[in-house]
C-alpha cells in the first residue's frame, strides 16, 4: 500500500513514462520494475515471441 510523505519531494514523471513506454513496447512479456529506497531505480522488460 503506497503512502505520501509530505517531506519528500515526488517527481515520478520520468519513471512513469519510461514504465509506460516499456509496457506498450512489448506484446507478450513482462516488465519489472526494481524500486530501492522508494525509488524506481531500474525497469527491466522481457518480450516473449509466441509461434502459433
Amino acid at each position: 500500500m503506497a503512502s505520501s510523505n509530505p517531506d519528500k519531494p515526488t517527481d515520478n514523471s520520468v519513471p512513469i513514462q519510461q514504465i509506460i513506454d516499456a509496457i506498450q513496447s512489448i506484446r507478450h512479456g513482462d516488465v519489472h520494475i526494481v524500486i530501492q529506497d522508494g525509488n524506481v531505480i531500474q525497469i527491466n522488460k522481457t518480450e516473449k515471441v509466441r509461434l502459433k
